[in-house]
């Protein structure tokens, strides 16, 4: 058990713990004692139905995605329960660097999307939701929100998944490849069997250029349009928001998480048919997707989004690609919370 305190209420705020006890995976192995971290926003309604499900991105928690909480915004607090869990494996949950035991660490079990949305589903179930308003996430929050609307269509009006796929295609899956086998490229690594996550400092470094290179377009770097936003230079850039993102970061966390990304795919509750599985959904979906994106096409977003009946997509053009949902552009979050203050208003 690692004492990386990174993961701690000190660096992401405040959030609770709910209980699993004895989580048996889709895989098989039985987290014993298992937890999962969220926070809320809001109140549940005397109908039980105003709740909105809010799961975070690959290496995110519910930090990175609360600015898109507030009054006057599309997940305001006034109006709904907006339930902000976190990953099994991302750090505040049961994960790697925090299991004791027979799983511990490098032997830590694999988890799937479906394990994170059926341990959301507990938590949601505990605090008393009866129906779902809206579920949306960004990247591997988009995959659980495909899940959520697969798994569950029964309590889920609407579902608006960000930039992410229901089924990881042969590119991403390569991508993820890449950056995990850049991670443990680093000596340090050890197979998994390091003391503190600093020591792979190298792996963590080299992931995090591959994540710059790959997160925004091309012409974010070929106009240098970091000098825009406070940086001096383009290693600046890259050392001060992505090194700095990854290097406090726990690598068997990091691991554990891209399995789940390689491994998404809703088309496991139909015998590997996609379409037949995207049919099971009943919810209002508004797909969102970024022009310049070089992790997940507009062109995956559509494929996909052309299979969910009644579905419509939104294309947000953006120098950011894929990590326009940071938000740093304020046009972008504009963009953003305006399709889902759409899709809120539509009737179900």
């Amino acid at each position: 058990m690692s004492g990386n305190m990174f993961y701690t209420a000190k660096q992401h705020g405040e959030f609770e713990v709910y209980e699993l006890g004895d989580f048996v995976l889709e895989e098989g192995a039985t987290l014993r004692g298992a937890s999962l971290a969220y926070t809320c926003y809001g109140k549940l309604n005397e109908q039980a139905d105003n709740a909105i499900v809010f799961p975070v991105m690959f290496s995110g928690t519910h930090a990175a995605m609360a600015p898109y909480v507030g009054e006057g915004l599309a997940l305001d607090p006034n109006e709904y329960l907006i339930v902000i869990p976190n990953q099994l494996g991302g750090g505040l949950s049961t994960s790697p660097h925090n299991y004791q035991g027979t799983y511990q660490a490098n032997y830590f079990p694999d988890v799937s999307i479906g394990d994170d949305v059926r341990a959301q589903h507990q938590l949601i179930t505990h605090l008393g939701v009866k129906r779902i308003k809206l579920v949306t996430g960004w990247s591997m929050g988009a995959q659980q929100t495909y899940e959520w609307a697969v798994r569950y269509p029964e309590i889920v009006e609407r579902a608006a998944p960000i930039s992410g796929t229901a089924k990881t295609t042969p590119h991403c899956a390569l991508f993820v490849d890449v950056f995990s086998n850049a991670l443990k490229s680093d000596p340090a690594w050890d197979n998994g069997k390091y003391q503190q996550s600093s020591e792979v400092e190298i792996g963590l470094r080299q992931m995090a250029q591959i994540f710059a290179m790959m997160g925004a377009s091309q012409n974010f770097y070929n106009d240098e349009l970091w000098k825009n936003y406070g940086f001096s230079s383009q290693g600046d850039f890259l050392k001060s928001l992505w090194e700095n993102w990854f290097l406090p970061m726990d690598p068997n966390n990091l691991l554990c998480m891209a399995k789940k990304w390689r491994s998404g795919d809703v088309s496991k509750h139909s015998d590997g048919d996609l379409s037949a599985a995207l049919a099971r959904i009943t919810a209002k979906v508004t797909v969102i997707s970024f022009e310049k994106d070089m992790f997940i096409s507009p062109a995956d977003c559509l494929k996909e989004q052309q299979m969910i009946s009644g579905s419509e997509l939104v294309s947000i053009p953006s120098p950011w690609g894929h990590f326009s949902m940071l938000g740093v552009n304020p046009d972008d979050f504009l963009a953003i919370d305006s399709a889902l203050k759409k899709l809120l208003k539509i009737e179900v």
